[in-house]
């Protein structure tokens, strides 16, 4: 009786002791599904400059100019991501004076692959350069001095592409390096080849200072021969003037020149506005920027013939832009 008597009271308070755990609250995390990631990511961004220098060549006629962009990316995982996108710019190639007109937008697409192991980076892919409405052919103007006359536009549509490497490399959380490489076999589809190497290097802050930057690029621009078409009865690249070509203006027969270009600049960003401050410059001589582009700096048509092109001058430009990601918006 008295074993009966311990065995029942045994069970009893285990079962007790059972109810009282179940009781008790679980000391396991609850498994928690995981929250889906979409691979698919966006860039939107708009920017207005006081000057668009494209490697230190004005494409807005050393006036403001503004851009809209826009990007869609997919992430095939964290090293790799796959990217096409657009983006459109005002132009203005060619003084107030001039009695033809200029393109008045750039519509610019690129694609390419990025890829992200560690502290080292690349951007490899290619971008297209478009001026869907640039003048071409030759077309006549009058004149009250001269009366009708010929003047010389661009043989073809300058629109043309550009295949590119962009590798970085991430020193620190403060300083990060790189380079620039882009390709062409017809710069402004001219027929002229055009390759370009730049090497950049980038300053970020620390502390109360983490928004701000300073950052420079120096590079190279290299220029071959442009067709026949461009240096036949008008002689110049772009011979936008009304009149035969300017004896020695193009004795190199048809060669572009190769020049350097450098830029150098502080840039404040606050959540998602950039304010860039920047210096350009050029080792062209007006003589040479003329050749070029084609586009005199000032004067009249009806005179002479111009020989120098303000266009690649060095310039101080502000810059402020516009850029959000999927992140930033709130759905």
């Amino acid at each position: 009786m008295k074993l009966t008597s311990v065995l029942a009271a045994a069970a009893l308070a285990a079962s007790a002791g059972a109810a009282f755990a179940a009781d008790l609250p679980s000391t396991k995390a609850p498994v928690v599904a995981p929250v889906p990631v979409s691979p698919w990511d966006f860039d939107i961004g708009a920017t207005i400059t006081s000057d668009y220098l494209f490697r230190g060549i004005t494409q807005s006629n050393h006036q403001p100019s503004v851009w809209a962009r826009a990007e869609l990316r997919y992430n095939v995982n964290d090293n790799w991501q796959l990217y096409a996108g657009t983006s459109a710019e005002s132009i203005k190639f060619s003084p107030n004076y001039f009695p033809v007109g200029s393109p008045a937008v750039e519509w610019d697409g690129d694609a390419g692959v990025r890829g992200t192991f560690d502290k080292f980076a690349f951007d490899i892919g290619a971008i297209v350069y478009g001026y869907p409405d640039s003048p071409t052919g030759t077309s006549l103007v009058y004149s009250t001095i001269l009366g009708a006359y010929p003047i010389g536009l661009s043989p073809r549509n300058p629109t043309f592409f550009e295949v590119y490497v962009k590798p970085t490399y991430t020193v620190n959380d403060i300083l990060t390096v790189g380079a620039n490489f882009f390709a062409s076999p017809s710069y402004l589809n001219t027929g002229a080849s055009d390759e370009y190497l730049s090497g950049t290097i980038k300053l970020t802050g620390w502390g109360a200072l983490s928004a701000f930057s300073i950052s420079g690029e120096a590079g190279y621009q290299w220029l071959g021969k442009v067709d026949s078409v461009y240096s036949g009865n008008f002689g110049q690249t772009y011979c936008y003037i009304g009149c035969q070509p300017t004896p020695g203006a193009f004795a190199s027969l048809g060669q572009l020149p190769s020049y350097g270009y450098w830029n150098a600049g502080i840039s404040y960003t606050w959540k998602f506005v950039t304010l860039d401050l920047r210096y350009f410059g050029t080792s062209l001589s007006k003589a040479q920027a003329y050749v070029l582009t084609g586009i005199p700096s000032g004067g009249s048509v009806e005179f002479g013939y111009p020989t120098t092109s303000n266009y690649a001058d060095d310039r101080f430009v502000a810059t402020l832009s516009f850029d959000l990601t999927s992140k930033d918006i709130k759905w």
